[in-house]
């Protein structure tokens, strides 16, 4: 049986490259059969990665069978996993994200989950020595998920390691991390094809606080007035995306990735008082910059409150 190996829906550039490598190292070295597979669309960034190391997109699946053996990864919550994960048969979880629960084994699994900005960081970790049998095109996703979650290391969730990881891959593969960094986030910001629900949707998480079940969706750019341009149409789409996904509100984080700093949208009071509980700001109108609040798994979720 080949084992699927997939992270979370709307995938990121390491939810699409992580996969890949995994599966790689699954079947090339030691021995056993597994494929790479996505539960969405990739996003414009890690469609660039795809096609800038010439890697095949993986088959995009909707939902997993009894019986399959899984792996996995960038991800531990049920919401972003098929509907029918619990019926398959989960051989490990390999992430970097807080433990949510929910998931239910058959037997024990190998589990890694460690502090670190990037899966793909963990997994050169895991693969060790035999990294250096991979293709150029595996270094080259693993270099790219580690860019895209450091934001080229001004995250806030960036280690040394990650650091250190990236910086010798970059040697390894003769890339210069700020020129390539910098292709990723212009493919990044290219957002002028999606509709605002898909932008709402894109890379966004599934979060209850205070009894209100929270859309917290992020849109990591460049060139943030693009975006912010369309603010009226997408607030005005908020409400469908909520009712449609079984949520009470979406908060959406424009991320300057170069003023490290994010913009929220204020579409109703609702969001205001979010705001103004849990980053101290003051809100006077549809929008509000936030200084330094850059990411969500370490500033903006674990800030949350009503």
């Amino acid at each position: 049986m080949t084992i699927k190996v997939f992270g979370h829906k709307s995938p990121d550039t390491d939810s699409t490259g992580s996969p890949i490598i995994w599966a790689w190292y699954l079947s090339e070295i030691k021995g056993t059969p597994a494929k790479p597979f996505l539960l969405g669309e990739p996003n414009t960034e890690a469609a660039f990665v795809l096609k800038h190391w010439g890697l095949e997109k993986p088959e995009i699946i909707a939902d997993v069978s009894e019986g399959d053996e899984v792996v996995i990864v960038d991800t531990n919550n049920p919401a972003e996993l098929p509907p029918s994960v619990n019926e398959a048969k989960i051989i490990g979880i390999i992430d970097h994200h807080m433990l949510v629960g929910g998931l239910k084994t058959r037997a024990p699994i190998s589990i890694t989950v460690r502090p670190l900005a990037c899966t793909a960081t963990l997994m050169h970790d895991l693969i060790g020595g035999d990294l250096a049998k991979a293709p150029r095109a595996v270094k080259g996703a693993m270099l790219s998920c580690i860019l895209s979650d450091t934001l080229e290391f001004r995250s806030p969730t960036t280690t040394d390691h990650d650091r250190a990881v990236a910086e010798q891959l970059a040697a390894d593969l003769g890339v210069s991390i700020p020129g390539y960094a910098a292709q990723m986030f212009e493919a990044k910001s290219d957002v002028s094809a999606f509709s605002d629900e898909a932008l709402l949707r894109m890379d966004s998480k599934e979060y209850g606080i205070g009894g209100k079940e929270l859309r917290i969706s992020v849109l990591e750019t460049t060139a943030p007035k693009v975006l912010l341009d369309r603010k009226d149409s997408l607030m005005a789409a908020m409400p469908g995306v909520a009712t449609a996904d079984g949520a009470d509100q979406v908060l959406l984080f424009v991320i300057d990735i170069l003023k490290e700093e994010a913009t929220l949208l204020v579409p109703n009071d609702l969001v205001k008082r979010i705001a103004e509980a849990s980053f101290g700001a003051v809100v006077t109108g549809d929008t509000v910059v936030l200084p330094g609040i850059m990411s969500r798994k370490k500033q903006i979720i674990p800030s949350l409150k009503i």
